[in-house]
């Protein structure tokens, strides 16, 4: 009888609707590609295939402390989400969870997190993701969100660390190769999401959150996008220059990199209303394909040395 109950349970709407909640809780998007630029990390560390164990167990630390923060980020902005119409709809400003549940279901994400890198990786990989963690949550959402419209660029170490943690958890080190990734994340964001601020400009003004676009104007973003762009495709090659990937990535790197540069010629130009959006867009698949091609290169050059 009380198996039947249960099942009955797990079937009903409002079961449902939390566990969507908690699932929105997570910025399941925002974690894949944190994971994926992990994953690349731990895959370019190693001759070969890396342990297979090792990988999972990284990648679910990762996973899990990522979620922790977006969960983090969700409690600490809902008053804001409440203001902006792109988050309106999120688990707290709709009410279907409450701040408290939100945080305990952080905390066991973090704590989980803590556990598997600790005791199934290694330290540093724990402490460099808890680092991560914690630039996120805290450092960025809770403060540098709102003091300065240089956010975004100070914050994002945060959003860069992943692939030193992929590359820490093979190798108990941090190489120049990690950092060289680290750098390419570190420069991208804020070419990647100014766009979206752009878009979402009246949104975040009437939050009162001080983006770029919101206290120094859109031209003013725009060109900063378009320098940031120009700086990000030399830093795409470090990899190439210090001898870790070969001309397959190099030239990846270069068209992928001219392409970032259209988009950010088009949107500092001003002519085309759906040129923030398009730039947003383009610069998630960008990232994607250039750590795409880092790693196709790397198995290329491991399969012609070995042939």
């Amino acid at each position: 009888m009380s198996d039947d109950l249960h099942s009955i349970a797990l079937s009903a709407p409002g079961f449902r609707l939390r566990a969507r909640s908690y699932l929105a809780l997570c910025k399941l998007r925002i974690v894949a590609l944190i994971v994926f630029t992990a994953l690349i990390g731990m895959l370019l560390a190693v001759p070969g295939w890396p342990p297979i164990g090792l990988v999972l167990a990284a990648t679910l630390g990762v996973a899990l402390a990522s979620a922790s923060a977006a969960a983090i980020n969700h409690v600490i902005d809902h008053h804001i989400d409440e203001r902006m119409r792109r988050t309106c709809f999120r688990p707290l400003p709709l009410g279907a969870l409450s701040e408290r549940k939100a945080l305990a279901f952080a905390a066991v994400l973090g704590v989980a997190s803590m556990a598997v890198l600790t005791l199934a990786v290694n330290t540093l990989t724990a402490v460099l993701t808890f680092g991560g963690l914690i630039g996120y949550a805290v450092i960025y959402t809770a403060l540098l969100k709102h003091l300065t419209p240089q956010n975004i660029v100070l914050g994002g170490a945060a959003g860069a660390v992943p692939p030193i943690i992929g590359w820490a958890a093979m190798t108990g080190t941090v190489s120049p190769t990690a950092c060289a990734l680290f750098l390419i994340v570190f420069v991208w964001t804020p070419p990647h999401f100014w766009p979206l601020a752009i878009a979402r400009r009246d949104d975040y003004a009437r939050a009162g959150v001080p983006m770029l676009p919101v206290t120094h104007g859109v031209a003013f973003t725009r060109l900063h996008v378009l320098f940031y762009t120009i700086l990000l495709v030399p830093i795409t090659l470090l990899p190439w220059m210090i001898g870790t990937s070969g001309w397959l990535y190099f030239a990846a790197a270069l068209l992928l990199g001219a392409n970032f540069l259209r988009h950010a010629v088009v949107l500092w130009r001003g002519r085309d209303p759906n040129a923030a959006m398009a730039t947003f867009g383009y610069s998630i698949w960008y990232l994607t394909a250039l750590f795409a091609a880092l790693l196709v290169d790397h198995y290329l050059l491991l399969f012609i040395a070995g042939a």
